[in-house]
């Protein structure tokens, strides 16, 4: 099959059903992973289709796409793990402030989170509260307003209106979609608003995202690439995304 049929044939599957991931799409095709992706590269600047995080959507149906925590967490799994151990280097001394957005990859930093040090923790996710309100070196401070059940996320003015009135050390954020023309994306304006004050108390911002994320674009910016001190990904990521994110002061660390 010529790359032009493959073309077509993805278009009509991806608009059919209304989401197809890359490995899926692979395995149909019959074509390697990287080759997918050069396929919907070129569906997406066409405007046949959009990109999202792992897969597809049709053009018209991004803003009302997004996986849910079960679905997400499985996928990539071994990356988002070692993801999470790099991000323990990441944990300041004792004393310091953290905050930590909701996602399963920062799920899992949570897990690492260091035991020797004392640290006041904040996060508006309601699965890593739980996880950090065992621990007795942390000071918890859970942000309180509409959970989101697909994500299990805290969202909302109320949370807003904290968020306005902190500064911290660190975030960790995670994103749907990381690129240097659109920064951090997300699919949902209130997750987008949320994370965007984060990322705006933090002094230091460390991303923590695996490399199927980066090169993407979702429906909200909630960050331009500028803002973000440190990615850590897998070794995935292509030379070139690192080159241009290199170019634009992230520090890339690879896990």
């Amino acid at each position: 099959m010529y790359a032009e049929e493959r073309q077509q044939a993805i278009a009509a599957l991806v608009m059919s059903r209304g989401r197809a991931s890359v490995a899926e799409l692979a395995q149909t095709y019959d074509v390697t992973t990287e080759t997918v992706r050069r396929d919907l590269a070129v569906l997406d600047k066409a405007g046949v289709v959009r990109r999202v995080h792992g897969g597809a959507v049709p053009a018209r149906t991004l803003h009302l796409v997004e996986s849910g925590v079960g679905e997400r967490d499985t996928t990539r799994a071994a990356q988002k793990d070692a993801i999470a151990a790099a991000a323990v280097d990441f944990f300041p001394l004792t004393g310091a402030s953290v905050l930590l957005d909701a996602g399963t990859t920062t799920a899992r930093v949570a897990a690492q989170l260091p035991t020797d040090r004392e640290l006041t923790l904040v996060t508006n996710s309601v699965p890593i509260a739980g996880h950090l309100a065992t621990m007795p070196t942390v000071t918890l401070q859970l942000l309180g307003g509409r959970v989101r059940g697909l994500t299990q996320a805290a969202v909302g003015e109320q949370v807003l209106r904290v968020l306005e009135t902190l500064r911290v050390d660190i975030a960790f954020i995670g994103t749907n979609a990381l690129s240097v023309r659109h920064g951090l994306s997300t699919p949902d304006t209130e997750e987008a608003a949320v994370k965007r004050a984060m990322v705006q108390a933090a002094n230091y911002v460390v991303v923590v995202a695996d490399s199927s994320k980066v090169g993407e674009e979702d429906f909200v910016s909630f960050a331009p690439i500028d803002s973000v001190d440190t990615l850590i990904t897998d070794s995935e990521i292509s030379d070139a995304d690192r080159a241009r994110l290199t170019e634009r002061g992230v520090e890339v660390v690879i896990a």
